[in-house]
C-alpha cells in the first residue's frame, strides 16, 4: 500500500507544480491563442496542409478535432461560402470559452478592471502632454539629423554623424536602395513639420531642399522606395504650399514657382527607365538616376514594389497634364493583375518582369504585397477610376476567401480569433506559421473601407505583440507564438493603424495604446543624438540606424493621434495619407483625367499576344468610398466590447495574468 501512496502523492505534486506554473507564469502551450486549456506542457510536431513539418505547437484537442489551432487548417470547402456562416453566440450573460476573455473574465476580472486600465477616459491634459511628447521625439531626431547629418540621407543615431549609400559595398541593397544621395530624411520629413504647425521650420526646409537637392547623381536606388519617399513628400509639401485656404498656417513660401513640382518631375524622368525593355510592362526593380537600368538589373521584382507607384506617378501626371507616369504606372498594375490566380484570385509576392512567370508564390498581406492592395483603393479615392475600386473589392473577397482564417466573429463563436496568414497563392494552402510587421497596416486600410469590426480584431492582435515585447518584432511566429525575426527598424504601421482606428471609434482605448508605444519608444530606442532601430526587441540592443520612416510616418502619426484640434481633423475626408505617410488633399483636380480613354481595357493582351484570360467578378458589393470614407461610425456601437473583451483579449494574448 504504501508504494501506491507514494505513486499518489508523486501524481498529486506533479498536478500541484503544473497549476502553480500555470497560475504564475502564464505557461502552457497556447498562451492564449488557443481556445482549449488542457493541463499538458508537451508539445507536439504538426504537419502543416503542405506537408511541411510545422513548429512546435500546442496539444491536440478532443478527439475528432485538428490539432493545434485552426489557423493551420484550410477554409475548407466553399471558401466563399465559409465567410458567411453565422458565428454561435453565446447565451447573454455567460462567458463561453469562444470568447478572448474566457481564461480572464470567468476567473474573477470583471469588466471594471479593465474599464480601469484601457478604457477610462483619456483627461485633456494626459492627451496634450502626449501630443507634446509626440512633438518632441520627431524634433529631437530632427534636429539631430539636420546638426550632424545633413546633407548626408540618414541620421546614425548613436555615433551622432550622417550615413550615405554604401558606395563600397554596391550589393548592400538594405541600405543601396533607399539612400541615393538627396538628403533623404529631410525631404521625407517635409509634410511632418507643416502638420505639426512650423511654418517657419518648414519653409526654410523647403528652401534647402530647393537650393542643394539634386537628383542628377550616380545613385543606383529602388524605384519604389524613391517613388513612395521623395516622390511622394515633393508632391505632398507641393501641395501644402500651394494650398489656398493655409490650414495648417502660412506655409507659403516667397517667390514659389512650382520648383518642387519640377523636381518631382525630374526624379520622375529619371525613373521612367525602370518601364522600358520589359516584355510585360512591370519595371524593373531599380535604376541608376543618371545612367538609367543597371546592366546587369535583376529580372525580378515584387508584387508591391512595381505595383505600388500608380498615386504618387498619377498626382504627378495630373498635376502637369502629362498622362506618361500614370500610365506607366496604371499598365504595371494591370499587368500584375492579369497574372494573378483564375482558381484564388490572388497575386504571388516576387514576379519575372520579362516572362510574367511567378517566382515567388507566397500571397498574404505583408513584405511583399501589402501597398499593393492599398493602392488600389487609394488610387480610386484620389482618381476615381472605377476600375481601381473593382479591382481592390476583388482582391479584398479573395484575401478573405483564402487567407483569413479563424472564426467568422472577432470575439464570439467556435474556433480561433481571426488571422490572416501566408498561402500559395494557387492553391490556397498555408506556406508558413509567420506574419510580419508590416501586415499591421491592414487594420487601417479596412477602416477607409468601413470593416471596423475586423480592424479592431486585428489590430489587438498586433498591439498584443507590442505589449510583450515593447516593440514589433520583424516577423512573428504565431504557432510558436514567439519572434522570427527580432529587430524593429522603429516602422510605422502600428500606429498608423492605432490612428486611423481611433478617428473611426473615437473609443480613448487608442489614446491608452499610443501612450505605450510612445513610452515604449523613448524607453527602448532614444539614444544620444534620436531614436535608433531595435536590433534585438528582447534583449533592447540597438542598431546605429535612424530610418526616415520614422520621421515622415511614425511621428507624424503619433502625434496626430493626440492632436484633435488639428487641421487635418477639421476638414472631414479632404486628405489621404500615402504609404509613406504623405499627406495629400483629395480635390476634383485630381479626378479630372483628359487622357482617360488611354486607360481602356478593351482589347488587352498579354506579354505573348494573346488576348487575357479573365475570371468571373467576383460577387463583391462595390463599396462606395466616399460615403465609408465619411462614415465615423457610432461610438456606442464600439464602445463596451473595447472597454471589456478587447481589453481580455489583449491581456490574454501576452500572459499578463
Amino acid at each position: 500500500m504504501q508504494w501506491r501512496a507514494l505513486v499518489l502523492g508523486l501524481v498529486l505534486l506533479r498536478l500541484g507544480l503544473h497549476g502553480v506554473l500555470w497560475l504564475v507564469f502564464g505557461l502552457g502551450p497556447s498562451m492564449g491563442f488557443y481556445q482549449r486549456f488542457p493541463l499538458s506542457f508537451g508539445f507536439q510536431r504538426l504537419k502543416g496542409p503542405d506537408g511541411f513539418a510545422s513548429h512546435d505547437s500546442g496539444p491536440a484537442g478532443r478527439p475528432g478535432e485538428p490539432s493545434g489551432p485552426s489557423w493551420l487548417q484550410p477554409p475548407g470547402p466553399g471558401a466563399a461560402g465559409a465567410r458567411s456562416r453565422a458565428p454561435r453566440r453565446p447565451r447573454p450573460g455567460v462567458c463561453g470559452s469562444a470568447h478572448w476573455g474566457y481564461l480572464l473574465g470567468c476567473r474573477g476580472r470583471g469588466p471594471d478592471e479593465y474599464e480601469k486600465r484601457y478604457s477610462s477616459a483619456f483627461p485633456p491634459q494626459l492627451r496634450a502632454q502626449m501630443r507634446d511628447l509626440a512633438r518632441g521625439m520627431f524634433v529631437f531626431g530632427y534636429d539631430n539629423y539636420m546638426a550632424h547629418a545633413f546633407p548626408e540621407d540618414e541620421l546614425n543615431p548613436i555615433h551622432c554623424r550622417g550615413r550615405g549609400p554604401d558606395r563600397g559595398d554596391p550589393s548592400n541593397l538594405n541600405i543601396n536602395d533607399v539612400l541615393g544621395n538627396y538628403s533623404l530624411t529631410l525631404v521625407d520629413a517635409l509634410d511632418t513639420l507643416a502638420i505639426m504647425g512650423n511654418s517657419s521650420e518648414f519653409q526654410k526646409a523647403v528652401k534647402l531642399v530647393i537650393n542643394t537637392v539634386s537628383f542628377d547623381k550616380d545613385s543606383t536606388v529602388q524605384v519604389f522606395e524613391a517613388t513612395i519617399r521623395v516622390l511622394g513628400s515633393l508632391l505632398s509639401a507641393h501641395r501644402i504650399i500651394t494650398d489656398s485656404k493655409q490650414p495648417f498656417g502660412d506655409m507659403t513660401i516667397e517667390d514659389y514657382d512650382n520648383e518642387l513640382l519640377h523636381m518631382a518631375r525630374d526624379l520622375a524622368v529619371r525613373l521612367l527607365p525602370a518601364f522600358e525593355n520589359t516584355k510585360t510592362g512591370i519595371p524593373y526593380p531599380r535604376v541608376n538616376l543618371k545612367t538609367g537600368v543597371p546592366p546587369d538589373s535583376n529580372n525580378e521584382t515584387c508584387t508591391a514594389g512595381a505595383g505600388s507607384l500608380l498615386v504618387e506617378f498619377g498626382i504627378l501626371s495630373r498635376l502637369l497634364g502629362d498622362s506618361t507616369f500614370e500610365w506607366v504606372a496604371r499598365r504595371a498594375v494591370k499587368a500584375l493583375w492579369n497574372l494573378r490566380s483564375n482558381d484564388t484570385g490572388l497575386l504571388g509576392n516576387v514576379v519575372n518582369i520579362q516572362t510574367g512567370h511567378w517566382v515567388g508564390k507566397q500571397s498574404g498581406l505583408g513584405a511583399g504585397l501589402d501597398s499593393f492592395y492599398e493602392y488600389l483603393l487609394k488610387s480610386y479615392i484620389l482618381f476615381g477610376e472605377k476600375e481601381d475600386l473593382e479591382m481592390f473589392n476583388a482582391a479584398y473577397q479573395s484575401i478573405q476567401n483564402y487567407l483569413r482564417r479563424g472564426r467568422e466573429a472577432c470575439n464570439e463563436g467556435e474556433g480561433d480569433p481571426p488571422l490572416y496568414v501566408n498561402v500559395n497563392m494557387f492553391s490556397g494552402q498555408l506556406m508558413n506559421t509567420w506574419i510580419d510587421s508590416l501586415q499591421a497596416f491592414f487594420p487601417g486600410l479596412q477602416v477607409l473601407i468601413g470593416d471596423v469590426e475586423d480592424a479592431i480584431c486585428l489590430h489587438a492582435f498586433y498591439y498584443a505583440i507590442w505589449k510583450r515585447y515593447g516593440a514589433l518584432p520583424e516577423r512573428y511566429n504565431w504557432q510558436l507564438q514567439a519572434p522570427d525575426v527580432l529587430f524593429y527598424p522603429l516602422r510605422p504601421e502600428l500606429v498608423e493603424s492605432t490612428y486611423l482606428l481611433y478617428q473611426a471609434t473615437k473609443n480613448p482605448f487608442y489614446l491608452h495604446v499610443g501612450m505605450d508605444i510612445l513610452q515604449s519608444l523613448e524607453k527602448y530606442t532614444k539614444v544620444k543624438c534620436g531614436y535608433a532601430t531595435l536590433h534585438h526587441v528582447i534583449d533592447k540592443s540597438k542598431e546605429d540606424r535612424m530610418e526616415s520612416f520614422f520621421l515622415s510616418e511614425t511621428c507624424k502619426y503619433l502625434y496626430l493621434l493626440f492632436d484633435e484640434e488639428n487641421p487635418v481633423h477639421k476638414s472631414g475626408t479632404r486628405y489621404m495619407f500615402t504609404t509613406e505617410g504623405h499627406i495629400i488633399s483629395v480635390d476634383r483636380h485630381l479626378r479630372e483625367s483628359p487622357w482617360k480613354e488611354f486607360f481602356s481595357e478593351e482589347g488587352e493582351q498579354d506579354q505573348e499576344g494573346k488576348p487575357v484570360h479573365r475570371t468571373k467578378s467576383h460577387d463583391v458589393k462595390v463599396i462606395n468610398a466616399s460615403s465609408n470614407c465619411n462614415r465615423v461610425p457610432d461610438e456606442r456601437r464600439y464602445s463596451l466590447p473595447l472597454k471589456s473583451i478587447y481589453m481580455r483579449q489583449i491581456d490574454q494574448m501576452v500572459g499578463l495574468i
